[in-house]
């Protein structure tokens, strides 16, 4: 857990740093899309989370998915920063023989799921809060999915039954970044007034600037917000964010960076050798 010395920003700028470092591989990796959710994971795992990486099965846990499976990097470096497995690890990501890969598999500690097939893991995250329900946990179950999953109709069938089973120890995150692979979110399929959308599911929801760590963190700790109703926080973010070079473009989606740019984004992240 974080210390006053280190806040959740720094955190996040740890996590940063390590997805750059990966992202400068011969494989590269989803860039924008893990820098969108950075925050989130932030708050989550050094806030919120009940979880022990010494004891990643724990019965007790509360569990974490990452829907939105190709922001692995996001996750391999939070769990990694967390304790889960060694910081050096990382830099075997997407090579020969690493389990490290480009989406997330139980093979990884504090992994729960391999998810990556958008649109199945609001639907795994109600099977977890149930199962608690049944065995008499009050765990949490939260899971993170992108603005563009919203487009299967999927996740929407899961939360009309999420609602109807008044899964209340059950909390989604709605990375906003505005952009997909093909381009805005919006034009490709208008979810706004998303708040509305959700409400009309049955869910309780909440909206918040998704780059503010602390702000995450507080709403996320009080959930659940309506007694009976699932929640759902929408994290509005940048995709890229941090990087002017990159930040808000669609080409940020899937990034190898070269010797240049590698340096580059280091630099405008500010993180000194000494603390990495």
């Amino acid at each position: 857990m974080t210390t006053a010395q280190d806040t959740l920003e720094a955190v996040a700028a740890r996590i940063r740093t390590h997805v750059v470092d990966m992202c400068a591989g011969p494989e590269g990796g989803h860039l924008g899309g893990a820098f969108s959710c950075v925050e989130v994971l932030s708050a989550l795992y050094f806030s919120v989370l009940n979880v022990d990486p010494r004891w990643p099965n724990h019965p007790d846990r509360d569990r974490f998915l990452l829907s939105k499976g190709h922001a692995a990097l996001a996750l391999y470096a939070t769990l990694a920063e967390r304790g889960y497995f060694p910081v050096e690890e990382l830099a075997g990501y997407g090579r020969p023989g690493s389990r490290l890969m480009g989406h997330p598999v139980r093979a990884v500690p504090g992994v729960e799921l391999p998810t990556g097939s958008l649109g199945h893991g609001l639907a795994l995250a109600c099977g977890f809060a149930l199962a608690n329900r049944y065995a008499g946990r009050d765990s949490r179950s939260f899971v993170l999915l992108g603005d563009g999953e919203l487009q299967e109709g999927s996740v929407w069938e899961a939360a009309i039954a999420a609602a109807s089973l008044r899964l209340d120890r059950l909390v989604a995150v709605v990375d906003r970044n505005g952009l997909q692979l093909t381009g805005p979110a919006e034009r490709i399929a208008p979810m706004e007034p998303l708040a509305e959308r959700w409400r009309s599911f049955g869910w309780a929801v909440r909206d918040v600037d998704g780059h503010d760590a602390n702000a995450l963190a507080d709403h996320l700790a009080t959930a659940p917000w309506e007694p009976g109703r699932p929640s759902v926080l929408i994290a509005r973010t940048v995709k890229g964010h941090g990087l002017s070079f990159l930040a808000g473009r669609p080409d940020s989606h899937y990034v190898t960076l070269s010797p240049r740019n590698h340096a580059r984004a280091l630099a405008a992240l500010a993180v000194p050798e000494a603390a990495r």
